[in-house]
């Protein structure tokens, strides 16, 4: 049975693979060895399932999602609190989930876990009960998201990298491998150590996302004054407000750390 070059034609099943009934599999699909599906799940087109994966629950995929063996999604909750009711997983287009992922369902009824789109979550990863992912993130192997954590857009989460529950990693920053993350982690930064702590710009990443030099100068005067002053929150704000240059990317840093929740890891 040929399971590559999945076009827009009828889903190719492999005979060995468990499809429930109920669910709704998109045109192009591939479906591989002993894969099973259950009655609630929505695949989009072209998404392909090495063999092995598992996706059960109310979950929904968008288009192009390729799902490695031995991936879990959707599944119940491992929260304790966890009652009963509807609960959902819902995720975008383009994904890349390697061999082990598990993507957790939420834990209260009528909530959802979500991840957008274009991510790449490498093997062994773990995305709890409510966490909400953005699009364009990397997540190295073993990378491991507590319950109701957030992740913005472009950020990169190191292999081994711990996050804790309620925790936010903003926009454009990157985590060190191994590092455990017990605060909210600023938009463009780097963090690192046990526990993490910010310790300069994601220059790197800044780079690769085409942000301008006029932006990056500002954030690092920003960063300056956020980290390096000895400046107590509120005060770091105001001074960031009168002296660096409004841009959007000062304009994302201010809003982000004054709407932080768990404090941000200085």
């Amino acid at each position: 049975m040929n399971l590559s070059n999945a076009d827009t034609s009828a889903p190719i099943i492999h005979p060995t693979a468990v499809v429930h009934s109920g669910a709704r599999v998109g045109l192009g699909c591939v479906i591989g060895p002993y894969c099973v599906l259950g009655e609630h799940v929505v695949l989009g087109d072209c998404c392909r399932l090495h063999s092995h994966v598992v996706v059960d629950g109310r979950t929904v995929l968008g288009r192009d999602n390729e799902i490695f063996p031995f991936a879990s999604i959707g599944l119940k909750s491992q929260d304790l609190k966890w009652a009963g009711g509807i609960t959902r997983t819902e995720i975008g287009d383009s994904n890349t989930f390697r061999e082990h992922v598990t993507i957790h369902s939420a834990t209260g009824d009528g909530e959802a876990t979500v991840v957008g789109s274009r991510n790449h979550i490498l093997a062994y990863c773990h995305l709890a009960h409510n966490v909400v992912l953005g699009s364009h993130v990397i997540m190295s192997n073993v990378a491991t998201l507590a319950g109701h954590v957030s992740v913005e857009d472009h950020a990169v989460i190191g292999g081994l990298a711990a996050v804790h529950q309620f925790c936010k990693i903003g926009r454009m920053s990157i985590i060190g491998g191994c590092s455990k993350v017990v605060q909210d982690v600023p938009p463009f930064m780097l963090a690192d150590g046990n526990p993490a702590r910010t310790r300069t710009l994601n220059k790197v990443g800044l780079d690769r996302n085409g942000v301008p030099e006029s932006s990056q100068a500002a954030l690092k005067q920003a960063y300056k004054i956020l980290f390096r002053e000895g400046l107590a929150i509120p005060n770091a704000l105001a001074k960031i407000e009168s002296s660096v240059a409004p841009l959007p990317e000062i304009q994302h840093l201010l809003a982000f750390v004054r709407a932080s929740g768990r404090g941000i890891g200085k």
